[in-house]
């Protein structure tokens, strides 16, 4: 995979759910993804906090994208374990995930993420991931 911001944001729009969620790919290195993604009241939990499955999902997506970009070439990479820690309730105007490869393989790599609640201009971390992914052949 060609590693650049707009490789990557084709890649973020073949998976419809994250199309529909609304996240944005906002910068891309070799191992490295950070996403963001605009809370409207869809993603909210009747407390009025985000959705823990919107937290783990934004996560484990942006992790996935980190691996992709160090996979070899004819191969997907697909989550096989992960593990998110919500740490406070994910209130604001944003969720943004920042996301590395910590250390890549042929067949699994290891992943982690931190995704933070943005609102007027100050971070909260709200949750820790990590996941490992699997290199599958694509078919």
């Amino acid at each position: 995979m060609k590693v650049d911001l707009e490789t990557m944001r084709g890649f973020f729009a073949l998976a419809p759910f994250m199309v529909d969620l609304g996240v944005e790919v906002t910068a891309v290195d070799e191992g490295r993804v950070s996403t963001q993604i605009a809370l409207a009241e869809r993603h909210l939990q009747h407390t009025g906090q985000a959705h823990a499955g919107v937290t783990a999902t934004l996560a484990d997506h942006s992790m996935g994208a980190a691996a992709q970009t160090l996979a070899a070439d004819g191969f997907w990479v697909v989550t096989a374990e992960l593990k998110t820690s919500l740490l406070r309730a994910a209130k604001g105007e944003r969720l943004v995930c920042e996301a590395h490869v910590i250390k890549p393989g042929r067949q699994l790599s290891f992943t982690e993420a931190e995704v933070w609640a943005e609102s007027e201009g100050r971070r909260v971390l709200v949750a820790k991931a990590s996941a490992t992914m699997a290199l599958v052949a694509r078919t």
